[in-house]
């Protein structure tokens, strides 16, 4: 064993490495999320169902070309410790782990193969600088990684301070989120298939917001995923 192999060790004793969705201690060979529980959390397999219910929410309301989100959400679950973690536990290498494990499942879909450019749904400066970064940016860095194009964290910007969604029913949070975002590099834009990407999507009322602006750009066709969403 040579002693870099042995420090790690040695740390790993001392620091054990934990799952970020079950909390039990990692493997050698494991990072972020246990293969355990890479293979037992609840996938949505959305990507392969055109009508899914992330679909049906937009309908009649923003023309999107294909939606899907990698897993169910749901209280006290171990998806709901991965977004606690990523969002508030100071972890963002739990959005870059499901990115990139997301993205090797969406590049063998059809529908998500001519994405050419990732978007993340912006944090306000503000909100940005308290939390330190913006958990959508791993997510989306992890998906662009994986299905091999690029990414931009600065191409759409959020230009007003909104207060938390979470106590919202959708009509307040669409009232919450209504003109709020921006883009500041349209021509980063035009002409291509592009991805939004967020964390959560419940009522879609962000997602939908931010559609708005970035439809308005030149022969722009856009799709969404999220990390996670509720069962319907």
């Amino acid at each position: 064993m040579n002693p870099l192999e042995w420090n790690s060790n040695f740390l790993n004793l001392i620091y054990p490495k934990t799952c970020g969705a079950c909390g039990y201690s990692l493997k050698r060979q494991e990072d972020i999320i246990c293969l355990k529980c890479q293979y037992n959390l609840p996938k949505t397999n959305y990507h392969e169902e055109e009508e899914n219910p992330i679909a049906k929410k937009f309908w009649g309301r923003v023309p999107l070309e294909n939606t899907a989100s990698f897993y169910y959400f749901g209280k006290k679950g171990r998806v709901q410790q991965l977004i606690h973690h990523l969002k508030y536990g100071n972890w963002p290498e739990v959005g870059l782990k499901i990115g990139e494990m997301y993205g090797t499942d969406l590049i063998k879909s059809k529908r998500f193969q001519d994405i050419k450019l990732v978007l993340p749904i912006p944090l306000h400066p503000l909100k940005k600088m308290k939390r330190g970064y913006n958990q959508s940016d791993f997510f989306a860095e992890g998906l662009a990684k994986s299905m091999k194009i690029k990414w931009s964290a600065d191409a759409v910007v959020r230009k007003v301070f909104t207060e938390s969604q979470t106590k919202k029913d959708r009509f307040e949070r669409w009232e919450n989120v209504e003109s709020i975002f921006g883009v500041a590099k349209p021509e980063l834009l035009e002409n291509k298939h592009i991805l939004l990407v967020d964390d959560v999507i419940t009522t879609g009322s962000t997602i939908e917001a931010c559609a708005v602006e970035i439809l308005k750009i030149k022969n722009v066709r856009l799709s969404v995923v999220s990390i996670a969403t509720a069962h319907s």
